[in-house]
């Protein structure tokens, strides 16, 4: 995580009665409760996993 750069991400919502792919989405971007932070490296395969939870994330720092 030296020379990449890093994204940081903030769940907003709630994964009840969402698909099982979402939660899923939500577990392996580190996020599991409503209000939980992770850090995470910015590539394009977490950028597609925010994109596909994206109403149920932020993404706080850029």
């Amino acid at each position: 995580m030296s020379d990449m750069a890093s994204l940081t991400v903030r769940q907003t919502a709630s994964p009840i009665r969402r698909a099982k792919d979402q939660r899923a989405t939500l577990v392996g971007l580190g996020l599991n409760r409503v209000g939980r932070v992770a850090t995470l490296d910015d590539t394009p395969s977490v950028r597609g996993m925010i994109r596909k939870v994206q109403h149920m994330v932020e993404v706080v720092e850029g």
